[in-house]
């Protein structure tokens, strides 16, 4: 166990000797002295929460079928290993602007949030996600309007032409 690296088990599991606080803690429960010397107890307490079945908890960031269509084309088209970079930058007539391009697999960074979503994958940095979290990217093939459309439920205020808005975090 990483906890008790150099650390005598006595003071993982509690005091020794008669002391009523060395009752027996459960076992989802870790007690440590907050200090060596006053030998005072805290008690580090986890729970089991078992995880929703597969299926039931939404993407940080969902495609329309439409968009899934569009996207899967443009990627075929290129011939390469490619996911798609979904991101945030400062500027545009609300205060922010989302960013969308393709990008080699192969280039996403370790703090990178990686959400596939049936079979195609999207890549977010931290930061960005903050701001789209819970985002649905739609498509339309209309002639006035048409294109890629993002329903964000963390705007505040959006622009008139849809690819800029506002947030308050």
């Amino acid at each position: 166990m990483a906890l008790s690296a150099g650390v005598p088990s006595q003071i993982l599991c509690g005091l020794q000797g008669g002391d009523s606080r060395t009752a027996a803690a459960p076992p989802s429960s870790i007690r440590f002295p907050r200090d060596f010397r006053r030998r005072s107890l805290v008690c580090v307490r986890s729970s089991l929460i078992s995880a929703p079945a597969t299926g039931s908890v939404a993407p940080a960031i969902s495609l329309t079928d439409k968009a899934l269509n569009h996207l899967n084309k443009m990627r075929s088209e290129r011939n390469e290993d490619l996911c798609l970079r979904i991101g945030v930058k400062q500027g545009g007539c609300s205060g922010m602007s989302y960013t969308m391009e393709f990008e080699n697999r192969a280039n996403s960074r370790p703090d990178d949030s990686i959400i596939e979503y049936n079979g195609f994958v999207i890549v977010c940095d931290p930061k960005s996600l903050l701001f789209v979290y819970g985002m649905q990217l739609d498509f339309s093939d209309a002639l006035i309007g048409g294109g890629f459309s993002f329903k964000n439920p963390n705007a505040t205020q959006t622009c008139g032409c849809g690819k800029s808005f506002a947030a308050e975090m």
